[in-house]
């Protein structure tokens, strides 16, 4: 088969597009399939993407990405397969799609792993975001072959427009990237840890007395957060360093953490999100302590493979009994790694991933 994927940003950029689809695509080499991969951004546009300021750049950057789209659309009769990843173009309705789907006659795997119908602003998006057409996302779920979802919240919305939906989770390479598992008995500094982008920053703030009271206390840790912005927290934390995100260091930045934190609001933008950070964390051996919202309690076993933190008391309590207890951080981390082997590796999913071109 060929398959054409149609995606947001360039290859290796996007941790959506690096562990929901461009893992597997040696895999589909292997089994004999030719793919091309066609982002809609190209690498200077992407760079400057979200910092503020060169309106101009980013406007000309977006208006070649729908160049670029249209040289796609007349190479799409070549392919067997177009396989869309969130949106053929990030703003204004689906014509791309319609065309691919209704003219074209295209098999479309429409594949998503957040709540894109739903409006999310933020200051860095706030005026794209008046132009996205959210509302696009179940027409473009209709006209698809099947529809890709990272969790079952996901699949539901995808299932009242279309039956052909099928549970696809964001999945990590246990053989050759998340490869090592954090040693918890090593001596060493303390190190609670969060890792994601800076439009998640925000789900942080809830968290903040509580590292205080833990270092009120006395524990001695580092509050370690990797991601491409500082936090900007209104209470100072003495324990807080801010690591730049750097793909080459990913893994031995990750590697630094005892224990990793997802919090998030229980909102509907939330309950689409795919655990991402905690298969990252228990991928490495690492305890996650998360808020019990979207996919997080799928994943994380309570007092099993880490901990699922309702209120400030939890998150205080258990951050405590891991940072004291470095055994006890041992056996968590052990069988968390375990869960992602068996559930939501590579490996594990590889047949469901190819089973998406059936």
């Amino acid at each position: 088969m060929r398959i054409l994927f149609l995606t947001p940003y360039p290859v290796g950029q996007a941790p959506s597009q690096r562990f929901r689809f461009e893992q597997y695509l040696a895999i589909l080499q292997q089994h004999g399939h030719a793919y091309r991969v066609a982002p809609f951004l190209d690498d200077a546009t992407w760079r400057i993407l979200y910092k503020p300021g060169q309106t101009i750049r980013k406007a000309l950057g977006i208006l070649s990405g729908f160049g670029r789209r249209l040289g796609h659309l007349l190479a799409a009769p070549a392919y067997d397969f177009i396989f869309i990843h969130r949106e053929a173009a990030p703003l204004g309705p689906p014509v791309i799609e319609w065309l691919l789907a209704n003219v074209l006659r295209k098999r479309i795997i429409y594949d998503f792993d957040d709540a894109i119908w739903l409006a999310n602003t933020s200051e860095a998006n706030k005026i794209a975001a008046k132009l996205k057409w959210h509302h696009k996302v179940n027409s473009i779920c209709r006209w698809a072959y099947k529809n890709s979802c990272g969790n079952e919240y996901l699949a539901t919305y995808a299932r009242q427009f279309n039956p052909h939906t099928v549970v696809n989770p964001t999945t990590i390479d246990t053989e050759h990237l998340h490869n090592q598992v954090r040693d918890q008995l090593a001596p060493g500094p303390l190190v609670i840890g969060w890792t994601g982008t800076h439009s998640t920053l925000k789900y942080l703030r809830p968290l903040v007395p509580v590292l205080a009271q833990l270092e009120a206390e006395g524990l001695d840790f580092e509050f370690r957060v990797i991601s491409n912005q500082p936090p900007d927290f209104d209470q100072a934390l003495r324990s807080l360093r801010f690591v730049p995100w750097q793909k080459a260091t990913e893994i031995a930045d990750l590697l630094t953490f005892h224990v990793g934190l997802m919090p998030l609001e229980d909102d509907p933008w939330a309950k689409g999100k795919c655990a991402f950070k905690a298969l990252q964390y228990m991928a490495l051996g690492i305890p996650a302590l998360v808020s019990p919202v979207g996919m997080n309690t799928e994943v994380v076993q309570h007092d099993v493979n880490g901990y699922i933190c309702r209120e400030s008391a939890d998150w205080l309590c258990y951050l405590r009994a891991l940072l004291t207890d470095a055994s006890h951080r041992q056996r968590m981390g052990q069988a968390a790694r375990i869960t992602i082997e068996q559930h939501y590796s590579v490996a594990s999913n590889t047949h469901n991933f190819l089973k998406l071109f059936a």
